[in-house]
């Protein structure tokens, strides 16, 4: 990674660049959600292999991935913002209940 600005970087998997910025994931994610602090690489496999992708209810140019036993929960989502390029990762958390449109 060249630019000291990404935390790290990932495609999604249409092969679409997506990013989390440094800035974000120290002054949003992590310190909104502390028990991701660990789990970088988790967030970025959530992008890059999901087991579940679902759009956002609120904003149309973002996305949901959701992967499963990885990160801290039984769930680890990924908000990831297309309103911009590259993509990048706005939110990260972890969850215990499934996705409302998951089904196993």
């Amino acid at each position: 990674m060249e630019d000291p600005a990404l935390a790290d970087e990932t495609t999604d998997p249409d092969g679409t660049r997506v990013v989390v910025l440094g800035a974000v994931w120290r002054e949003k994610i992590v310190r909104d959600h502390p028990e991701i602090c660990a789990h970088l690489s988790a967030v970025l496999r959530a992008v890059s292999r999901p087991d579940h992708v679902a759009p956002d209810p609120i904003f149309a140019k973002r996305t949901r991935y959701y992967v499963r036993g990885a990160g801290p929960s039984q769930w680890l989502l990924v908000v990831v913002s297309y309103e911009q390029t590259p993509a990048r990762i706005v939110s990260a958390f972890a969850n215990r209940k499934d996705p409302k449109s998951w089904s196993a």
